[in-house]
């Protein structure tokens, strides 16, 4: 934001501290009455015509500004995406724990990417791995939502599965 002597523009539509209007005035008449209450002249809408300034107290407001971004910031949610890898043919007792892995990632909150890589003539048989995935999704489906369905990138296939929100 412009401030003071930052402003460039000859005239300036003015806004007081107590937010009445003050009609168009020259830079120099908005900076004089801002000087005699002891604030600061800021440009608040720069590319309207003529420009809006308004006379606060600068500090304060950039103070109060801060304020909420870090409200803000404290009440935002980071969710992370947690991989778990599989194989076409993987066993039973290595799929559940897979399963108990991812299952506690989603109850923790995170998403989980469940992803499948192809290696060597395995990747002729796609439907083996979509099964694997299917099965996945299907276990979790008391604490998950299916975000994106099982597809291919390249050798690999995956899946998303995003926590069941409860609200």
């Amino acid at each position: 934001m412009l401030v003071n002597d930052g402003i460039r523009a000859r005239e300036l539509r003015l806004v007081d501290h107590n937010g009445e209007q003050l009609g168009v005035k020259s830079r120099n008449e908005a900076l004089e009455i801002a000087a005699r209450v002891n604030l600061d002249l800021v440009l608040v809408a720069p590319n309207a015509k003529p420009p809006v300034a308004r006379i606060m107290d600068y500090g304060k407001f950039r103070f109060e500004q801060q304020k909420k971004d870090k409200e803000a910031r404290k009440n935002q949610k980071v969710i992370n995406v947690k991989e778990v890898r599989l194989s076409p043919t993987i066993d039973e007792h290595d799929f559940n724990t897979k399963l108990r892995n991812g299952r506690k990632f989603l109850e923790k909150g995170d998403k989980v990417k469940a992803s499948i890589r192809f290696r060597g003539r395995a990747i002729t048989h796609k439907e083996i791995g979509q099964r694997v995935l299917n099965r996945f999704a299907e276990e979790c489906n008391d604490v998950a939502t299916v975000e994106s369905v099982p597809k291919m990138d390249g050798r690999s296939m995956f899946l998303v599965l995003a926590p069941k929100n409860e609200k």
